[in-house]
This record gives structure tokens, sequence and C-alpha cells, in this order.
């Protein structure tokens, strides 16, 4: 998306897209259509780039909760583990010395 110059000084405004893997350019035009189709893209590009900060905020923010849930989980596995309970199997938390009654 630019304004282009020629060599008899005329103006024109011009798109870039993909189409069938390949980038294309597309001749808008020149005048006040052009600008705005140019202020148009404008729009677009700042509502992408709000949208995208905003996306960025909110992962680092969920990163920030995993983060501190990893640790929550460890401080509990830690205080499991100093009372005497083991994972069995990887699984249910178990006191170890106490029989499993059906056992």
């Amino acid at each position: 998306m630019a304004w282009e110059t020629r060599e008899g000084g005329g103006r024109y405004y011009t798109r870039s897209r993909r189409a069938g893997g390949r980038v294309v350019r597309e001749y808008v035009g020149t005048g006040p259509a052009a600008e705005l189709a140019a202020a148009g893209d404008a729009a677009k590009r700042a509502q992408r780039e709000q949208e995208r900060r905003a996306w960025n905020r909110t992962k680092k923010e969920i990163e920030a909760s995993e983060d501190a849930l990893e640790h929550l989980r460890e401080a509990v596995c830690g205080l499991l583990a100093d009372a005497g309970f083991y994972r069995h199997h990887r699984g249910e938390w178990r006191r170890r010395g106490v029989r499993q009654q059906g056992a």
C-alpha cells in the first residue's frame, strides 16, 4: 500500500495483496478516491495493530497466570511430600505407610 510517483509527476495509490500464493499489486487510482482508499487502508492497519497489541497483552497475562499456578502446584506438591504423601503411579496422592482398604 503505497503512493507512487512517476516521471511525469503523476501520483497514484496502489495496494499489494496475495492472490494464489503470489503478491499482486492492485492499482487504485488518483485523486479523492485514492485518498479515501489510502485512509481506509490506514484505518484497517491501525485496527489490526491495536488488536495485535491487545492479544499480546492478554497472552502475557495468561502466561503470568500459568507461571503463578505452576509455582503454586509445586509448592503444594512439596508440602504434601513433606507431610508423607506420594503420588501413586503419577495419579492420586497417598499417604505412606497406610494400607488401602481391599488390598
